[in-house]
């Protein structure tokens, strides 16, 4: 698989089934497993804008013209402090190849050319090794530990920040 081949593009419907596997099949999230979500959320959002709002919205991965998953933003800060905060979730097979850190370099991209934004966030598990790479390798700056920010599996758990801001270099590929 070229890393070139990796595109994010708009939500269509023939990608709901894989958008509500996520809410349904934990083994999917992995640890970013929050519990069982509506089924039909996914496809209510997608007929009311197609996924594109003004504060969030989700892209679809692909690599090699294959869905391999999506990325997500949502609007976070306060009144002209307002950023953009990230997330990714690739289905299991399409992990470890490079496919995530291309994507939200891909993603970031987007943002700070389609939006006035001037940071983008993103946090990640301390657990996540992979994904703290990933962010790294696209440019972004571990900012600190939030601690006990997040209910998940029983427990509260910390969540690392990450940053990026419009002055930051975005990494070259690799």
């Amino acid at each position: 698989m070229n890393l070139e081949s990796v595109v994010l593009r708009p939500v269509e419907e023939s990608d709901l089934e894989v958008l509500s596997r996520f809410d349904a099949e934990p083994e999917l999230a992995g640890s970013s497993w929050y519990g069982f979500r509506d089924a039909g959320r996914q496809r209510r959002r997608f007929h009311s804008d197609g996924w594109l709002g003004d504060e969030d919205g989700k892209l679809m991965v692909t690599a090699d013209a294959e869905v391999a998953g999506f990325v997500a933003w949502a609007s976070a800060g306060h009144g002209a402090g307002r950023y953009r905060s990230i997330g990714i979730a690739l289905l299991p097979g399409w992990r470890g190849q490079g496919i995530g850190t291309q994507a939200q370099r891909l993603l970031c991209q987007y943002l700070f050319a389609h939006t006035a934004v001037q940071r983008i966030e993103a946090g990640t598990q301390p657990e996540n090794v992979a994904e703290q790479r990933a962010l790294q390798k696209v440019g972004f700056t571990q900012e600190g530990v939030l601690r006990s920010a997040e209910f998940r599996d029983g427990a509260w758990r910390d969540v690392i920040v990450y940053g990026l801001l419009r002055s930051d270099r975005l990494a070259d590929q690799p």
